[in-house]
């Protein structure tokens, strides 16, 4: 484990954009958690979220994790450049010859994407407390760990979107290709959840809507990136304005979404090295 860690360490070193992408991401993750000290200005009306409620426990650690998941795709720049060097630079071949093997390859890049997610997740963890402990109206033990669980779930859903952009940029090999297939993808997911919902949802009126819809199968909802999402749901309705307009946030543990997700994994990381494995480079 120690050398592969080495060998990536010594890959990425000097590859510019690694570096600069990297910076950028922590930078900027670390600057969102704490927007709600700053006044925002919506539809010309200040609104200060931190008095709407974001930093009080529990509510707090759906805010944070669900707003630096926004962040993702800027982490999944690093693992996608990364990946693409290795075979713009036929760093990969070399390395074959060398004697690295496709065993040691993927696992070099599980090890960067673990150690990335981890990082991110710790980040996030410690500023979360640091925020909820210094601007929570509550700071009830009970209340604390309520709903801590949404750390792990940040952590399943970082790991996931990373392997599937390992599984892409092992498959098409140059990095704006790989970012061309996700962005279809993408289109492709809500497409076919829009057409899901319009023939199921239809004639109804938008709380029948938002109630039948907990309890209507979606094949749509596992599907990759659908699955990551329902991890951490949309926090807005949790604010105090949402509150007072007389909506209602409802989240039930998304399980299902879990273990879809944990497949997912699972087949990326799987077909990643099957592609390795088959493919003459």
């Amino acid at each position: 484990m120690l050398k592969l860690l080495k060998l990536e360490y010594y890959k990425n070193l000097n590859y510019r954009p690694f570096k600069v992408f990297t910076i950028m991401y922590f930078v900027i993750l670390i600057a969102l958690l704490f927007i709600g000290l700053v006044d925002l200005k919506i539809f010309g009306n200040p609104i200060n979220l931190k008095e709407q409620g974001i930093y009080n426990f529990p509510d707090i650690w759906n805010f944070t994790t669900w707003i630096v998941a926004l962040l993702k795709i800027f982490l999944g720049l690093i693992i996608v450049f990364s990946i693409s060097q290795e075979f713009t630079n036929r760093m990969f071949k070399q390395n074959t010859i060398d004697g690295l093997s496709r065993n040691e390859f993927i696992g070099s890049k599980l090890l960067t994407i673990i150690i990335f997610t981890i990082i991110s997740t710790l980040i996030v963890f410690f500023i979360t407390m640091f925020l909820g402990y210094k601007y929570s109206k509550v700071t009830d033990a009970e209340l604390v760990i309520k709903e801590m669980f949404f750390i792990g779930n940040y952590f399943v859903k970082l790991f996931t979107f990373f392997c599937f952009l390992m599984f892409l940029s092992v498959l098409l090999r140059k990095s704006v290709f790989v970012f061309l297939a996700f962005f279809i993808f993408w289109i492709f997911e809500n497409v076919v959840l829009g057409i899901e919902s319009f023939t199921k949802l239809r004639g109804m009126t938008p709380q029948q809507q938002i109630d039948a819809s907990q309890h209507t199968f979606f094949i749509s909802k596992y599907f990759p990136l659908e699955s990551m999402s329902s991890l951490i749901p949309n926090p807005m309705m949790r604010l105090n304005m949402a509150k007072m307009m007389g909506l209602k946030y409802e989240f039930t543990y998304p399980t299902e979404n879990l273990i879809a997700c944990f497949i997912w994994s699972f087949i990326f990381i799987f077909a990643s090295y099957w592609i390795l494995k088959k493919r003459d480079w």
